[in-house]
């Protein structure tokens, strides 16, 4: 029976993503820094998750907290990190922009880094990772901090790819970049080509059990992330 952590399974996409990793038969890990919640989805299933309250921005713990995960589930095959904030910042704010990269690039950091040290140790498995179609370019919508926090995880995430294939170590990484999904994080009503997050989950969960290594979820948003690699800046600048 293969196991997975979820970093990040509150709310939004980490937890439809762990309901479903349950109804196919896998064991569990579920963190977040609200026990409550990690509780109540325990009590769905409480034979097949094990909790532990995570905060992401306390990266001197993580490790420890992470390990001991680890050895109550007895082992790990994958980890997703779904752990990210985000909130519009329009006058710049630098409160707001600290606490998005602390979470999103900091503790992003320390979590994978992580992932890699232990399947490297353990002999294998598969580090995934909640970006953001945000993070393909910079743009004036939102928080320019959000959409360079999740470039970074793009970047980091494509750097530690090329690192695995050339040692030749059997650690999988895929890049979840998701469209708009409706979580706490957007206004869904602002926003077009809005999924829903138990949608999103299934997509993303069929991606993890194929070893992909990019997903655009949902899959039409292929054609926009295209689109934006190759659009002139001047015509950006007048969207």
């Amino acid at each position: 029976m293969k196991k997975v952590i979820i970093i990040g399974a509150t709310s939004g996409i980490g937890r439809e993503l762990a309901r479903v990793f349950v109804a196919n038969e896998y064991v569990v890990g579920i963190s977040g820094r609200r026990t409550d919640l990690l509780n109540r989805l325990k009590q769905e299933r409480p034979d097949r998750y094990f909790t532990k309250q995570i905060d992401v921005n306390d990266t001197d713990s993580l490790p420890a907290q992470l390990n001991a995960l680890v050895n109550e589930m007895e082992g790990l095959d994958i980890l997703v990190n779904c752990a990210g904030v985000g909130h519009r910042n329009d006058e710049l704010d630098f409160s707001i922009d600290k606490q998005i990269i602390d979470t999103n690039v900091v503790g992003f950091t320390a979590i994978i880094d992580w992932a890699y040290n232990y399947f490297k140790k353990s002999g294998g498995g598969h580090i995934v990772d909640i970006t953001s179609i945000s993070g393909i370019r910079g743009h004036r919508f939102g928080s320019f901090a959000y959409s360079a926090s999740k470039s970074f995880q793009i970047k980091y995430l494509e750097g530690l790819q090329h690192k695995t294939a050339k040692a030749k170590l059997p650690i999988y990484i895929t890049d979840i970049c998701p469209g708009f999904v409706d979580t706490d994080m957007i206004d869904k009503k602002k926003y077009f080509w809005v999924t829903s997050a138990e949608k999103a989950a299934s997509q993303i969960f069929k991606a993890i059990t194929k070893s992909r290594r990019v997903v655009y979820v949902t899959r039409r948003w292929i054609f926009i992330v295209a689109l934006i690699k190759i659009l002139p800046v001047w015509i950006q600048n007048r969207i």
